[in-house]
């Protein structure tokens, strides 16, 4: 039995894609879900128009190329910088934790220089980040299975 995902977009999205941006996200350029509900309705009220939660079953599947993250650290912070500065990594998968807009600008602060690392972890230790998994590869959009959408006003 696999574990419920959500995509929250402003369409129904029955097949995934990986789309190239012109800004790099937390883990790069994938796509990217939740197990968090809520988390999925906020992305999908950034856009304007509908707000569309996409519902998929998640399988991890044996072979592939899997990075976990259980918690925000050191090495999740320099992959996430290295990320977020266009570094493209071979992994198929990759889970751990987004933080809210609040640290990303801390992030941003520490990628520019203007916080040390030590500030940054002093700053972010008092937030809580939300779940995350992006999909990079096809072989990674593969563990998904589409299961429904719902919207939301």
């Amino acid at each position: 039995m696999g574990i419920e995902l959500y995509h929250g977009s402003i369409e129904m999205v029955e097949f995934p894609e990986i789309r190239k941006t012109k800004y790099t996200k937390d883990f790069s350029w994938g796509f990217y879900c939740t197990k968090s509900l809520e988390q999925a309705i906020r992305w999908a009220k950034r856009g304007t128009g509908s707000a569309v939660v996409n519902i998929y079953t998640y399988e991890e599947k044996q072979g592939l190329n899997i990075l976990k993250f259980e918690e925000m650290n050191n090495e999740w912070l320099d992959f996430i910088a290295e990320c977020r500065s266009g570094k493209v990594h071979e992994y198929d998968i990759v889970e751990g934790p987004m933080a809210d807009d609040t640290i990303w600008n801390y992030v941003n602060d520490f990628l520019a220089g203007y916080i040390s690392r030590e500030v940054f972890w002093e700053i972010a230790k008092f937030k809580h980040p939300t779940h995350q998994i992006s999909f990079h590869t096809i072989r990674g959009l593969d563990c998904l299975t589409y299961k429904g959408c719902e919207k939301y006003e």
